[in-house]
């Protein structure tokens, strides 16, 4: 399973999340998206998911900072309590285990950041 976690600015737009997943992937081939709980529940996201057609994770705050990350923003981290959104929602919605398979990616316009995880662990419940 890889999961694509996503973190974007409010002015984001699907496109910018379409753009961070391909530049993320580069042939991998995602299972789940994830992002904050807060942020699923926006018009950006939904519609991106849809267009997607695959299942998106809401993840809690208490889950994201439960996440170590391999990057830090100092606005994030101060905001939301983790080093980046993408890459934690991607670790929390893969769960334990997991691993990310490289730091998070910008979209072009830098509105959104992608990361993917992925759980080694074959046939345990996530």
């Amino acid at each position: 399973m890889i999961v694509a976690g996503f973190g974007f600015r409010a002015q984001a737009r699907p496109e910018s999340l379409r753009d961070a997943l391909a530049q993320a992937c580069q042939g991998r081939r995602v299972t789940q998206l994830a992002t904050a709980q807060d942020k699923a529940a926006t018009a950006t996201f939904a519609t991106f998911a849809r267009a997607e057609t695959l299942p998106a994770r809401a993840i809690p705050p208490e889950a994201l900072c439960a996440q170590t990350t391999a990057t830090c923003s100092a606005r994030v981290l101060a905001e939301r309590g983790t080093g980046s959104v993408a890459e934690a929602a991607a670790l929390a919605a893969a769960g334990p285990g997991a691993r990310l398979l490289g730091p998070r990616v910008f979209s072009s316009d830098r509105m959104a950041s992608c990361a993917l995880a992925m759980q080694d662990h074959q046939g345990q419940d996530t």
